[in-house]
């Protein structure tokens, strides 16, 4: 019955995460070889070093002809220099050569005139304008030379990297192993996807959500199902959990109610166990965190937006850490709150809003809720506010910082 009475204590979001990543002491996992091809959103983990210059020749950056400079000096639309065409690799004084972007320069040649700039004659050409010496040119290792660094260690991986990488010749690299993250969910009311739920029984939405969410930091999810309330089937998941994978997640049996056993079978499960179970946020407050054979487990809601934003606070930057991931924050922007919101006195509230922008600024609308279930309000919004602890709610018209999840709303 103690169990009933609620959290004696709750710990603010700040504590628990200082205290949390104290205990676990998160550390970078180790390195795999991956095709570069399948590389993309991996984080490479070591400095990647140009063995090559890119480019690794003087190179035309433009459609032209390739001359000496010195050919065209004073050269004007009223006063053109005439210079003979050539097809040999060596240009010499009083000559040019068609180029195209990318190819390489000519021997002799130092400059390369636009195609508008010219006016050909048969087997001459016209130029109406000087060039100086490198115009028009990349040069050799203009845009990396060999030896620099090309991809810094911890940078996740984009298309643009990728491209560069590809120049340089890279075919396989070292990227940072994927965290697994195991996910489980509890409750006898839950039935899985795909299956037809019965009177009083609702389809399981968080694995999935928390799964792709996974796949959206750049970690691979392992699916441990559903569990019922049962204290050894809740505990037989959860060591499989901690086998397969680097972080186990729960979703649901989190609270202070009968059936709200997951806590409970942690604290059996290995030390040092339950670090911290009861947070001072809104939605979310009944989020655990735990450490279980040096193995980080969080225990979320079984509400799907207060799993969602618990994974958001807790779970997101320990997935970070270790991938090696510094300073990927979500981009925050300064919008202005267009109506009034309450907070909750001695809790932080992550308000969801629907961030748009208009006439140069970024406007902040929160978005109407009844519950911390309501998944409709997470796909209203694409963004959070955070409302502190020490305040009763943020006026109409006050600036906020919004935390962006998804594309801003452009009005016209």
């Amino acid at each position: 019955m103690a169990r009933l009475k609620g959290f004696e204590k709750l710990t603010s979001v700040d504590e628990a995460l200082r205290i949390y990543f104290e205990t676990v002491k998160p550390k970078r996992l180790g390195a795999v070889m991956v095709p570069l091809r399948e590389a993309l959103n991996r984080v490479v983990a070591q400095d990647i070093i140009a063995e090559k210059d890119l480019p690794s020749f003087n190179r035309s950056a433009v459609d032209g002809y390739a001359v000496k400079a010195t050919d065209t000096t004073n050269a004007t639309q009223f006063n053109p220099k005439t210079l003979q065409i050539t097809s040999k690799e060596t240009i010499r004084k009083g000559e040019a050569k068609t180029i195209w972007t990318g190819k390489p320069l000519p021997n002799g040649a130092d400059a390369v005139v636009m195609l508008e700039h010219v006016k050909r004659l048969d087997h001459k050409i016209k130029v109406e304008t000087q060039v100086t010496p490198g115009e028009n040119v990349s040069k050799k290792g203009e845009d990396i030379q060999k030896g620099q660094v090309a991809v810094k260690d911890g940078t996740r991986l984009k298309p643009q990297h990728l491209g560069l990488l590809a120049a340089l010749e890279y075919s396989l690299i070292s990227v940072v192993e994927k965290p697994r993250i195991a996910i489980l969910a509890t409750g006898n009311e839950l039935v899985e996807l795909g299956k037809k739920p019965k009177t009083n029984q609702i389809i399981d939405t968080n694995c999935l959500v928390l799964s792709t969410m996974c796949q959206e930091l750049g970690a691979e999810p392992v699916n441990l199902g559903i569990s019922k309330d049962d204290e050894n089937e809740i505990g037989s998941k959860i060591k499989q959990g901690l086998e397969k994978a680097h972080m186990v997640l729960t979703t649901g049996g989190t609270s202070t109610g009968e059936s709200d056993l997951v806590p409970l079978v942690i604290s059996k499960l290995g030390e040092p166990g339950i670090i911290v179970h009861g947070i001072a946020m809104r939605p979310g407050m009944p989020t655990a965190l735990a450490l279980v054979n040096a193995k980080p487990v969080v225990v979320l809601s079984g509400n799907p937006v207060a799993a969602m934003i618990g994974f958001e606070v807790f779970v997101r930057p320990m997935v970070l850490s270790m991938l090696g991931v510094k300073n990927e924050q979500r981009h925050v922007v300064k919008a202005k709150l267009i109506r009034r919101v309450a907070g909750a006195l001695g809790r932080k509230v992550f308000l969801r809003v629907l961030v748009s922008f208009k006439d140069d600024e970024f406007f902040a609308e929160p978005i109407r809720v009844t519950g911390s279930g309501m998944l409709s309000t997470m796909t209203k919004a694409n963004g959070y506010v955070v409302i502190p602890e020490n305040r009763e709610g943020l006026e109409e018209g006050e600036m906020v910082l919004a935390h962006l999840f998804d594309s801003v709303k452009m009005e016209e």
